[in-house]
């Protein structure tokens, strides 16, 4: 055990025993010296501390002084009614802080109590109550703060984890302050009750096994057990006088005396009002003129002087400005931090501020935050931060998305508006303002606050404006979450499974493939809206045909095949028929016929008219399944599968196509048309 373990083992054990065991007078002296040195240093910490969390165990610290306090009350009860003598330190309470006076010593032990039990206990049980109560309030915005500092790069995720830990010891910590209080007043209760039957206890004592008269025995046990509440109420006060500062703290960067000081004396022309005025008290009333002029004479100094000092500090200061902004213009510029592109921005005007800004209830950074939860959930990869900007270059109620700090797609929104879409079956229309929903470009109308309950009766699909931005920043992410897949994104990925699994790890990387190589696999697809949350069964996939073939779109092809569950769930409806496009088997000859083989990989060299023929073909089968209100999959063989995404890619690059062999026997498909060329 350590030091200090066993010393605070030893004052509460010592507690316990005094409540048991008689102790002898010197050592009870010296065990009420122990207690108030004790409450001196509680008093004096809690005064000089910065900051309240570096007393968190004041709490506990309370209830072990409230009880060796009373335990020391009981053994000085226990020693005023057997032998009389309860140590010099009681006897020297009791005669030279009471007076030697029961009358004397009585008052100003209820003065004490009164000052401790009305004033210092009540105001600091309140303050305790209401500051623990604001405390709980504001955890949530200050977690909201929080997420959206870390999510806009201010903070690191360690400092944010220190914030949250911060917030939550505040919490506990004012929590159980709010309790503890009830401590300091029980003791307070507890010591006018100890002293009351002392006082009948020790007259009764002198008088009948003493043989004192009345008066004699109540002034003399009556000075003692004054003595013994003075030697127990003081200490008790100056803990209360601790918890009172303690939860009524407001410095938490300074020094407490300078800062009351300089609040206090800070203002000189508040001294010279104070100066004169006792001034003009000491020359016009019978009041003491020496001391109320001679006061008011070193306010006044003292003022003029703060004066002085404080026209110093101000020209100091400005002098100082001064020269910092002459070093700013004469320090070349650092070029440095503009190089940095963030890989994703969201600017807005002016009118979209109060979306973002947490202080006039906007909830966008929050929104932000859960984009990219759910895209890390959706398709197995980490979401970079998203930079959000205001632009006053832009409309009020404009705004931009930028990829890697160039801009990809726009939108604008009503701020005090909602966007009602029809979902296709809605018969009667309501009256707004048109527009299209920027993400899926749907004809929409913008609608006033008034009419929204009335366009969701109609079955309208109504939504706010920071859904509409969130939404569409979301599918901005889909869109070039490939773009934004480093290779420290991929380390970090290969880092989290060789926890797990470092024989496959060491294994793929870096002897069969580089980490460029995988990262390519990955973002083929990604790139496509697969998955690559489940990076074990790729890279055990990547694992077996790395050793035949270093091509990236052949393994990512193979790694698709694997993924054949993941991928049938995504596009095809279980206990359902899907209607998909096949090619024709011709058109897939042809295709293969022209594929070229490079040391960079393979192209396509098949002929314009031929491609066009193929792409007219297809645009043909896709719009009979998109007017019948179904997605367009093409489903081909494995080998022309990535061909013919190539192919498409320019003119549709929603397009599904899958291969027979990413499909799981158990789904059904029709065949409701053909591409042929």
């Amino acid at each position: 055990m350590k030091k200090a373990d066993i010393g605070v083992a030893l004052y509460l054990l010592a507690a316990v025993i005094f409540f048991i065991i008689p102790i002898p007078s010197i050592l009870l002296d010296c065990m009420l010296a122990i207690n108030i040195s004790i409450a001196l240093i509680v008093l004096f910490n809690a005064l000089f501390v910065q900051e309240v969390l570096d007393m968190s165990f004041f709490p506990t610290l309370l209830l072990f002084t409230t009880l060796f306090r009373i335990s020391l009350n009981v053994s000085s009860t226990r020693l005023i009614l057997t032998t009389g003598n309860p140590g010099n330190v009681v006897m020297t309470f009791g005669g030279f802080v009471g007076g030697g006076d029961l009358i004397i010593g009585a008052i100003v032990f209820i003065v004490l109590i009164i000052i401790q039990f009305v004033v210092i206990n009540k105001g600091s049980e309140r303050v305790a109550e209401v500051t623990a109560r604001f405390t709980l309030d504001a955890m949530p915005g200050k977690q909201m703060a929080i997420d959206a500092d870390l999510n806009t790069g201010t903070i690191t995720e360690k400092e944010a984890r220190v914030r949250r830990e911060k917030i939550q010891a505040e919490s506990n910590f004012f929590g159980a302050m709010d309790g503890a209080t009830k401590y300091v007043k029980g003791d307070a209760a507890a010591g006018l009750i100890i002293t009351f039957v002392n006082l009948i206890g020790g007259t009764t004592m002198g008088v009948l096994r003493q043989g004192l008269e009345f008066g004699d025995a109540i002034q003399s046990f009556g000075v003692l057990t004054i003595g013994d509440g003075l030697v127990s109420q003081i200490p008790s006060l100056l803990i209360s006088m601790a918890t009172g500062i303690l939860v009524t703290k407001a410095s938490k960067e300074a020094d407490f005396g300078t800062v009351l000081v300089k609040q206090l004396f800070g203002m000189p022309k508040v001294l010279y009002i104070v100066g004169a005025t006792l001034c003009f008290l000491g020359i016009t009333t019978p009041l003491n003129w020496l001391l109320f002029v001679g006061l008011g004479v070193a306010f006044l100094i003292t003022g003029k002087s703060i004066d002085k000092s404080i026209s110093i500090e101000q020209i100091e200061e400005e002098t100082s400005m001064e020269e910092t902004e002459a070093e700013e213009i004469r320090r070349p510029e650092n070029v440095v931090s503009l190089l940095q592109v963030d890989p994703i921005e969201l600017e807005f005007g002016y009118g979209i501020i109060p979306l973002a800004d947490v202080n006039q209830g906007g909830d966008l950074l929050d929104r932000v935050v859960m984009i990219r939860r759910q895209i890390a959930l959706e398709l197995g990869t980490v979401v970079p931060i998203i930079r959000l900007r205001d632009n006053i270059q832009l409309n009020p109620n404009q705004y931009i998305i930028k990829i890697k700090g160039i801009q990809v797609t726009e939108g604008e929104i009503l701020f005090d508006h909602y966007m009602a879409m029809n979902p296709g079956f809605v018969e009667e229309e309501i009256t707004g303002i048109p527009t299209f929903e920027p993400s899926f470009h749907l004809p929409a109308i913008w609608i006033t606050e008034g009419q929204r309950e009335r366009a969701e009766s109609l079955g309208y699909t109504v939504v706010d404006p920071p859904s509409i931005i969130a939404t569409h920043l979301t599918e901005v992410i889909r869109t070039h979450i490939d773009e934004l897949l480093t290779r420290q994104d991929v380390q970090n990925l290969v880092d989290n499974l060789r926890e797990s699994n470092p024989v496959l790890v060491e294994e793929l990387v870096p002897k069969l493939l580089g980490l460029g190589d995988v990262q390519k696999v990955l973002q083929n697809l990604l790139r496509e809206g697969i998955s690559i949350r489940d990076l074990l069964s790729i890279f055990e996939t990547l694992a077996d045909h790395a050793s035949t073939t270093r091509d990236t779109d052949v393994l990512t092809e193979y790694v698709r095949q694997n993924l054949k569950r993941a991928i049938s769930s995504k596009y095809f409806a279980p206990n359902e028929v899907t209607s998909v496009i096949t090619l024709d088997p011709k058109t897939e000859q042809d295709i293969m016929a022209s594929v070229k083989q490079t040391e960079q990989g393979a192209y396509l060299t098949l002929d314009p008219e031929r491609t066009k023929a193929i792409i007219s073909s297809l645009e043909g089968e896709v719009s009979k399944l998109e007017n019948l209100g179904k997605n367009a999959i093409v489903v081909t063989s494995p080998i022309v599968r990535m061909y013919f995404k190539k192919l498409t890619s320019d003119y549709f690059p929603d397009l599904i196509v899958v291969s027979y062999n990413e499909v799981e026997s158990s789904v059904e498909l029709q065949s409701v048309g053909m591409v042929t060329g």
